[in-house]
């Protein structure tokens, strides 16, 4: 099982995360198990305060991805660590991308 599924239309790739506010060494920290499954975990600097940290967590998957950032939405999640974001492009790039994360 992995942390992200890629959608049946061949244009939008969901991913799991789990979201690290406030934190001194932001960036993508590699796979993480909880009870739910794997999720990639983001960690940024901003706080977990009117969405900023949201906007900080889809700015850096788009980075990470070679997407622009109106590419990346949060599905569900948005007051929880954990979040399911939507990526659309084309689904073969963006696995790839996710694999070599």
């Amino acid at each position: 099982m992995s942390f992200w599924r890629a959608g049946a239309d061949g244009v939008t790739v969901t991913v799991m995360v789990k979201v690290r506010p406030r934190s001194r060494r932001p960036g993508l920290q590699g796979v993480q198990e909880s009870a739910a499954g794997p999720r990639l975990q983001i960690a940024v600097a901003e706080a977990a305060e009117d969405g900023k940290a949201n906007r900080a967590v889809c700015a850096m998957l788009a980075r990470a991805l070679h997407r622009p950032q109106s590419s990346v939405q949060i599905v569900a999640g948005a007051a929880n660590r954990e979040k399911l974001l939507s990526v659309t492009g084309d689904s073969a790039t963006l696995v790839e991308l996710l694999r070599s994360l």
